[in-house]
């Protein structure tokens, strides 16, 4: 229960509070820096906590059960502190951009929701490439985001960032519906 696998995934769970915490002061940009590092150090245990659970045959019911809440929980978390960072006009998602954001949310939450519901019929939804691609591209939007709270001057790394947050939202609806697609065929 304790695999190494297992303590990555639960690293990811306990450096949230302390990545919203680095988030928590928009004009900080020493913060936003170490916010991003963190968060590069969490997407890099991200890759190898599964890596790990199957290379070395470890993979776990908990591990199973962790990993996309824990994946979720930051992702929702750097979300919320980047549209509550409105007053800092470089990280923050603000305007439009609060729709792509949103959609990322609903998506989690509807998908999560529908997991749950087919794991009591006994259905597995496996995880897409598209969804891999999903998630790639808004790991990276919302990584850039921070990043450009710490170096407010590249204005490219903003620009690039809504541009992939956009993407990803895009990606989310397209593989939200291919997920409720094939729900609705167990559904009476």
């Amino acid at each position: 229960m304790l695999s190494l696998p297992n303590l990555l995934t639960l690293s990811r769970i306990v450096a949230v509070p302390l990545l919203v915490a680095f988030l928590w002061w928009p004009s900080w940009q020493a913060g936003f820096g170490i916010a991003f590092a963190l968060y590069c150090l969490m997407g890099i245990t991200d890759y190898f906590d599964g890596y790990l659970a199957r290379a070395q045959g470890a993979v776990s019911k908990l591990g199973v059960f962790l990993d996309p809440i824990a994946d979720k929980i930051m992702v929702a978390a750097v979300i919320l502190m980047l549209v509550g960072t409105r007053h800092n006009d470089v990280a923050a998602i603000t305007g439009i951009h609060i729709i792509a954001a949103l959609v990322i949310l609903l998506r989690e939450i509807a998908v999560s929701g529908l997991r749950e519901f087919l794991a009591g019929l006994q259905v597995s939804l496996p995880v897409s490439k598209l969804a891999k691609w999903k998630t790639t591209l808004q790991m990276v939007a919302l990584g850039g985001l921070i990043l450009s709270g710490a170096l407010p001057g590249e204005a490219w790394i903003r620009i690039a960032s809504l541009a992939s947050l956009w993407g990803a939202a895009a990606l989310t609806v397209v593989t939200g519906w291919d997920y409720l697609r094939v729900g609705l065929k167990h559904m009476d």
